[in-house]
């Protein structure tokens, strides 16, 4: 298998469709968690201090402030990426530096338990200084330490672009999935930029496809859409397969296009 092969995830679906994901190599990885051991150090810094004015200013300040300061250090270790994972949908300050993202190895966003666990199988992967975890890193096919291994998950490249064209998918008619905007947030978590990319170039593509593949296309891809968020059936009655998709990607995108 070459090299690049092993930088790309293909992923099919259950309805058929395929997309690929960049993935994250052990050097990029590397680089962003350097940056957030600089971002933990800083912040360790900072708590001592403030453990330091608290034992000299508090009653009984010094007797507490190094249990304090023990499980400060101790939970900043842990949480910092479980927080900013979960909330950052899969980033770290030094993943999105590098403009990286840790996924489902099915393409999709975290669940919390993906989250909790990969971070606290961290503390396996540093030992000694991080060599089980660059070691998984190269021998694994999709980059994995051992905390992705056992949390199913892969760490990708998010490729940097430009404003998105949507002058091709401009919809025939007011989306009417703008009705339940609960639905459309849920929408937007679900879908991966991945599966929100292949719908785009699909539609960019529309016109230059033959009957067939176009209907068979859309259906797939309306079909999966359809699984993650189910949307009431007095909006979508009488929509085609297309159309389903059209609304989609309205959705997923229209902050990107100015909205309407």
């Amino acid at each position: 298998m070459s090299a690049n092969a092993l930088q790309v995830m293909t992923i099919r679906t259950p309805e058929g469709t395929s997309f690929s994901l960049p993935l994250a190599g052990p050097v990029s990885r590397t680089l962003a968690f350097l940056i957030d051991l600089v971002v933990l150090g800083v912040t360790a810094l900072v708590f001592a201090f403030v453990m330091i004015i608290f034992a000299a200013t508090m009653p009984y300040g010094q007797d507490n402030a190094g249990m304090l300061l023990s499980i400060g250090m101790f939970a900043l270790w842990f949480c910092y990426g479980i927080v900013l994972e979960w909330f950052w949908r899969g980033r770290t300050v030094g993943k999105r530096v590098l403009r990286l993202r840790v996924v489902d190895q099915s393409g999709l966003n975290l669940r919390f338990s993906q989250v909790v666990m990969r971070n606290l199988i961290r503390s396996v992967d540093m030992l000694p200084l991080g060599l089980i975890g660059g070691v998984s890193c190269v021998l694994t096919r999709r980059c994995q330490r051992l905390g992705d291994l056992a949390a199913n998950t892969v760490v990708i490249r998010v490729p940097q672009v430009s404003a998105v064209d949507l002058s091709a998918v401009r919809l025939m008619q007011e989306n009417s999935f703008r009705a339940c905007p609960h639905l459309e947030g849920r929408l937007r978590q679900k879908v991966s930029p991945a599966m929100a990319a292949v719908a785009l170039d699909a539609l960019q593509r529309r016109n230059r496809m033959d009957d067939g593949p176009r209907l068979e296309l859309f259906a797939s891809l309306a079909g999966h859409f359809r699984e993650l968020v189910a949307f009431p059936e007095n909006l979508t009655e009488g929509l085609s397969d297309e159309a389903y998709v059209r609304n989609v990607v309205e959705t997923l995108y229209r902050n990107q296009a100015g909205g309407r």
